[in-house]
């Protein structure tokens, strides 16, 4: 982008030669030399002025271009770090503030990346090669348009301050109230069921107007900065005006460095006087676009702080060949599934009375496990940090032998498969809700697992079936098949965690899913959270956890075997 900043910024001083031109033209007519003594001028100043709309152009959308393409870079960093974040992390950005973030304030980066950074390159060069010849025949008009440049910048970067913060504080609050009108679409039944409708309108009209206020604050802010540039650069243009005028006319002898400006060279000063301010007037109306575009980018900042380390590709295959490593042969067929270990583990949120303190659990290859307790023992927790979807805060989780790791957790992750109380159906096919995007998972291994659990036989669950957002149309049995398809979709994954997989169902779809559940699992690790003593009757072991306790007590830790 340096070369098609400097061509941009280098295109207006190809007014130079024409303003000298036109100021040599009138001087030709001043003098009598007729029409002929023009021609030559006017096609210079033709020439000069299509070479400089051809690299106007050219500059512009070669910055556009690569504007686009940084944006485009710096969005897919911010997507996959707020991605990497786990669904249960409480300091995870709200997916309305979010969405806001990368679709609407993302934008303001490209005219802050392109009309701006041009601007700025055409300040710091355009000024100084016009004062230059400026200089030449009068020190007075060069010292007028020192005088006055200053003033500029400086009142810009006080109003700059002011503009910075009236962006984000706007920015805020529209990702405020998308999070806000997200929630409430979501939950429109509730509200409409609650009477709560009205009072959701009334607050989202008062969020509505908010905004209103902070965006009409961030325009009076550009609006002034603009008013403030145009009255110091037309005072400038005026003063140099009127000393031109008057050493022409003869009132004024000094400036010219001990001689008389002619009347080409006064008009040549003249014509140069609006160019050299051009530059800042360009600089101030685009100052805004500053402005939002660091807010924007302080916000994909922020999406992008925290997100988990993403391996790169050369660090990312070894892992992963090492984790699907021991769970399949020459043939694609699963071997050795993984032990899975815990050992000192500790979790709280943060503030909060701790979920586990020096936790064990030991699950040998191949076994099936049910995790019981009371609500609020931490069943779902422990899932989900065995799943890397939490960080521990403390202790150590091995699977197959390697740690689970922030850095580990993606690998370990292929050898896995979710199955979860409310499995979220997404819009589109049956078969993508199915393969969800997984690499090697084909159309025949999706089909297969539709046909295991029994979609096929769904009129409106079949593969090529379109799904609303949510599964709308979809019983909640139909759902647990979905999400069991996806587990058998996944023959690679030799852990199995299911969470309250027979939640929310009635009794004879809940012993249809526990069949085909234990079914599924014959030969794979598999890790069930489960209320439900008909399917912890069909494990193999089961261990009983403990509600936590105050933190200023001891917290019992291990575990009880039934």
């Amino acid at each position: 982008m340096d070369a098609a900043c400097l061509l941009h910024a280098v295109s207006p001083l190809l007014w130079l030669p024409q303003a000298a031109l036109l100021a040599l033209g009138v001087a030709r007519l001043q003098s009598g030399a007729g029409l002929n003594g023009v021609v030559g001028p006017a096609v210079g100043i033709v020439l000069a002025g299509v070479l400089r709309a051809w690299l106007d152009a050219w500059s512009a959308g070669r910055m556009f271009d690569t504007a686009r393409e940084s944006l485009s870079h710096w969005r897919g960093r911010a997507i996959a770090a707020v991605a990497a974040r786990s669904p249960l992390d409480r300091a995870r950005a709200h997916a309305g503030a979010a969405a806001s973030a990368l679709a609407e304030q993302a934008e303001a980066i490209l005219p802050w990346q392109t009309r701006y950074r041009g601007a700025v390159w055409r300040v710091r060069l355009i000024p100084v090669l016009i004062l230059l010849p400026v200089a030449w025949y009068s020190w007075a008009a060069a010292a007028v348009l020192v005088l006055a440049a200053p003033l500029i910048p400086m009142f810009m970067v006080i109003v700059g301050w002011r503009a910075k913060s009236a962006s984000e504080a706007q920015w805020l609050q529209m990702g405020s109230m998308n999070a806000f009108l997200l929630d409430r679409l979501r939950g429109l039944p509730t509200l409409r069921a609650l009477g709560s409708v009205e009072v959701t309108a009334r607050r989202l009209r008062a969020s509505a107007e908010d905004l209103r206020q902070r965006t009409m604050r961030v325009l009076r802010i550009a609006f002034l900065s603009s008013a403030v540039l145009e009255l110091f650069a037309a005072l400038g243009v005026a003063m140099v005006a009127a000393y031109v005028g008057f050493h022409l006319l003869g009132h004024l002898d000094f400036g010219a460095w001990g001689r008389r400006l002619s009347l080409a060279e006064g008009l040549f000063i003249l014509l140069l006087a609006p160019a050299f301010f051009e530059p800042l007037r360009e600089l101030a109306s685009v100052w805004h676009d500053r402005a939002s575009g660091m807010a924007a980018m302080d916000a994909l900042d922020r999406l992008n702080a925290d997100g988990l380390p993403l391996p790169d590709d050369e660090t990312s295959d070894q892992p992963r060949q090492e984790a699907q490593a021991g769970n399949s042969d020459e043939d694609g067929k699963r071997v050795r599934p993984p032990r899975v270990k815990v050992q000192d583990l500790a979790f709280a949120f943060s503030g909060e009375t701790p979920v586990f303190r020096d936790f064990a659990l030991d699950v040998k290859p191949g076994e099936h496990v049910a995790l019981m307790g009371g609500s609020g023992a931490g069943k779902t927790i422990l899932m989900s940090l065995l799943a890397g979807l939490l960080p521990a805060s403390a202790g150590r989780i091995e699977i197959a032998g390697t740690a689970l790791t922030a850095e580990s957790a993606r690998a370990l992750r292929g050898r896995m498969a979710w199955m979860g109380q409310r499995p979220h159906v997404f819009s589109g096919s049956v078969r993508h809700n199915v393969a969800l995007g997984r690499a090697g998972v084909r159309d025949q291994q999706v089909h297969r697992a539709i046909q295991w659990a029994q979609l096929d036989k769904v009129a409106q669950a079949r593969p090529g079936t379109s799904l609303g957002e949510g599964g709308t149309g979809l019983s909640g049995g139909e759902a647990a098949r979905l999400a069991l398809a996806r587990l058998a979709a996944a023959p690679r994954a030799d852990l199995l965690l299911a969470d309250e997989p027979t939640a929310h169902l009635d009794t004879e779809t809940a012993e249809q899913v526990i069949e085909s559940l234990v079914a599924l699992a014959q030969g794979r690790t598999l890790i069930v959270a489960t209320h439900d003593p008909a399917l912890a009757a069909r494990m193999d072991r089961i261990v009983h956890l403990s509600a936590p306790v105050d933190a200023a007590q001891p917290i019992p830790g291990g575990w009880h075997g039934a």
